[in-house]
């Protein structure tokens, strides 16, 4: 055999698995009998939290967060935990202040994360400068990740070209990353371009490379091969059971693809095996939030219009509400034309919920009738810079009457905002005194709140 190379899995069931097919609904409890197990797999670091599963836990679960970690690393004493930490957004729906981004870091620092997964939804690095320099000040990994998109079926065209994505790379390379991540997050990379992306990528960059890919499109694998091939350092999979449909590559055929070659994994499939049927035995507890409505393992449409599962499933509950799901495929052909309209940014939380949202009014009130405050607060400058110009007769008409004005700005979006962790301080008084609390009410002063609530007794 030919000398051997190391690949680096990260194990992504106990986050974004069932993020992806179950609503981020599996409890604390019902990871806790595989703990161990799962820590002696051998995978190089397992993605625990971040993502949805914050809010989730404060809203649906009645869980805390940050004892999730805790309880999770107590049973997990080999593996390094990593998290998904939006930028400047970390796990809520806007941009936070800088004190509240060093707070959080920080507090998960100490809880137990050991790398930080950190993106920005429009690519504007500059939303990396805060969370950044937080996870060196702790101590820990900066893995930076590039929202891999696309305006073409392959990629290339004006703008997701390979010369933007080495352009990108480099920069979160020279702010002091420890590890790059391509992230895929509506599964759009095919095999040949994850091929040529990640052989570019070697080629420019010292740091290592990953790639995190969605199976939807049902090109993940063949991509994970590729790019395996192309010489890429690590790759994201899920356990079988909660692998595949909006989730991820399952790790179980990879252990047999690699047996007896260079990348070969030192995973016990008999182990495995028995992860995967205690995963199975608890499915039907979340059953109801899985997709029923296709037999279809894979969502051909994706290829077809590029917009992400978890998009598709807020869109039809919008047009629901306004009793006009009948023009479900209008609002499909609509969102390319407003993405145009806003400098294409790539579809993902939250450029995706603005981006559907706005595609929706201009469908069921016509064209930009309504504006939405996020459109407007987007075309501002609030939520960074685009990967292309945007429409200026579109942003005159957003701006107009805006609160803050009709200039649009070009800063840092962190700069501008005033701290925001005195203001919560002073409103959980009485409640909370802890910055694990304060943090959960300044993400979600609504939810979070009732969460506090109930926590601590308070009718």
């Amino acid at each position: 055999m030919a000398e051997r190379k190391t690949l680096k899995i990260t194990d992504l069931t106990l986050r974004d698995g069932h993020q992806s097919l179950f609503a981020t609904r599996m409890t604390t409890e019902d990871m806790i009998p595989i703990a161990e197990k799962l820590d002696g797999i051998g995978f190089y670091s397992l993605e625990v939290w971040g993502g949805a599963t914050f809010d989730v836990m404060t809203r649906f679960l009645n869980e805390d967060p940050w004892d999730r970690v805790r309880i999770l690393k107590s049973k997990m004493t080999k593996t390094k935990f990593q998290m998904l930490l939006r930028g400047q957004n970390l796990v809520g729906y806007r941009n936070y202040a800088d004190d509240v981004v060093d707070a959080f870091v920080e507090k998960a620092a100490e809880v137990g994360i050991d790398i930080f997964r950190i993106f920005d939804a429009l690519n504007d690095e500059r939303n990396f400068i805060t969370p950044f320099k937080a996870v060196k000040k702790a101590g820990k990994e900066i893995q930076g990740a590039i929202s891999y998109s696309l305006t073409e079926k392959r990629m290339g065209g004006p703008i997701f070209n390979i010369g933007y994505f080495l352009d990108k790379a480099k920069r979160i390379e020279d702010m002091g990353a420890d590890s790059l991540c391509i992230k895929d997050m509506a599964g759009l990379i095919s095999p040949y371009d994850a091929y040529e992306l990640v052989s570019a990528l070697k080629g420019t960059l010292k740091i290592p490379v990953h790639l995190h890919t969605h199976y939807t499109s049902g090109m993940a694998s063949m991509a994970c091969l590729k790019a395996i091939e192309a010489g890429v350092d690590g790759i994201d999979t899920c356990l079988a059971p909660f692998a595949l449909r909006s989730s991820h590559p399952a790790i179980e055929p990879f252990v047999v693809t690699l047996y007896g070659t260079p990348w070969e994994l030192d995973f016990d499939l008999k182990v495995l095996s028995e992860i995967d049927e205690y995963l199975e035995s608890i499915i039907p507890k979340y059953m109801a939030y899985a997709d029923t409505t296709k037999f279809s393992v894979i969502d051909t449409g994706v290829i077809m219009h590029q917009i992400p599962g978890g998009m598709i499933s807020n869109l039809v509950s919008q047009l629901r509400q306004a009793k006009a799901l009948h023009r479900l495929n209008e609002v499909f052909n609509e969102i390319p034309q407003t993405r145009k309209d806003m400098g294409f940014p790539p579809l993902v939380t939250p450029t995706s919920q603005i981006v559907g949202v706005q595609a929706v009014f201009n469908v069921v009130a016509g064209k930009y009738k309504m504006i939405s405050k996020e459109v407007k607060d987007y075309f501002y400058g609030l939520y960074g810079r685009p990967p292309a110009p945007v429409n200026e007769e579109i942003r005159k008409k957003a701006l107009k009457g805006y609160e803050k004005g009709d200039t649009p700005v070009d800063i840092r979006p962190g700069d501008a905002l005033e701290p925001e962790l005195p203001k919560a301080k002073e409103a959980l008084k009485g409640i909370s005194e802890r910055m694990e609390d304060i943090l959960i009410y300044t993400l979600y002063p609504v939810t979070g709140l009732e969460f506090l609530k109930k926590k601590y007794n308070i009718g």
